[in-house]
């Protein structure tokens, strides 16, 4: 019986500190300031009472530091002390009829525990009705902060790629498959990306482009159910089908700008992608 008690013990203390990391704590400290020239004092004078007590044992007493004791932050209450997202049913999304209506039905959603780690939701920017939608992962930093897509470093670099082919902010749709940043722009779980989905499918059922580009492999293995990363998949189109629609939409896949950020090598492919989404417009929207 104890075994089983200390296994449950365990398993309680293993969740709270995966909830920890998830939240990009990297760090214990106690919620008020200690000082420790008090806390020396005291373990000087414990120390001088012990070799009183015991003096013919007790010789030198080498100086280190008092225990440390690890104080873990009381949690909010409606927070889940889980890593993965909580399991619920997920809202009838089919009445929610226009884009504001979703964005607030993800501000009460909350199946995702990423919703309290972050600053801000991250819904979309750009124009809905230009028929281009832009699809990348997750939010980062920049984004969390400004509650915007593709405002940091890699959305200037994504604002040049588009520039090149005569496209902008007021000329496409931009959004993500996650609306919320995972702690230290860590790679969206399965479970994350699941629970965001359905929200994510109906709002590109509200947007009804008519064309999708997929920014990087877990939006391109999101979008089309494929396995394969961009590498294979980039330089031809895929269909999406909408939901409750006959029409299929074609999706470009290409390399998300934070990729080329770090393989430089790779922009002449991403290039090569921009001329082929150039056609691709010229052909979808006369």
């Amino acid at each position: 019986m104890s075994d089983i008690r200390s296994t449950e013990s365990l398993r309680s203390l293993l969740a709270m500190l995966q909830w920890q990391v998830d939240l990009g704590v990297d760090e214990t400290i106690a919620p008020a300031a200690q000082d420790w020239r008090i806390a020396w004092a005291a373990a000087d004078t414990d120390r001088a009472g012990q070799m009183t007590a015991d003096t013919d044992t007790v010789r030198t007493v080498s100086r280190r530091a008092p225990p440390v004791v690890a104080v873990v932050p009381d949690r909010p209450a409606a927070t889940p002390l889980l890593a993965e997202p909580v399991a619920q049913v997920t809202p009838d999304l089919r009445a929610v009829d226009t884009l504001a209506a979703l964005a607030e039905s993800l501000r009460t959603f909350d199946g995702c525990t990423l919703k309290y780690s972050a600053t801000n939701l991250v819904f979309a920017d750009g124009n809905p009705n230009s028929g281009v939608m832009l699809i990348g992962e997750a939010p980062g930093e920049d984004e969390d902060r400004q509650g915007r897509p593709f405002v940091g470093p890699s959305g200037r670099l994504l604002d040049r790629m588009l520039t090149g082919i005569g496209l902008d902010r007021a000329t496409v749709y931009i959004t993500n498959i996650l609306p919320w940043r995972p702690p230290g722009n860590r790679s969206p779980t399965q479970a994350e990306i699941s629970a965001c989905l359905p929200f994510l499918e109906r709002h590109i059922t509200l947007v009804a482009p008519r064309l999708i580009v997929s920014l990087g492999g877990t939006a391109a293995k999101t979008l089309l159910g494929r396995h394969e990363g961009v590498t294979r998949l980039r330089g031809r189109h895929y269909e999406y089908s909408l939901q409750g629609d006959a029409r299929t939409v074609p999706v470009l896949v290409t390399f998300h700008p934070a990729y080329l950020l770090r393989s430089p090598a790779r922009k002449r492919d991403a290039w090569l992608d921009m001329i082929l989404l150039k056609r691709l417009l010229s052909e979808r929207l006369p």
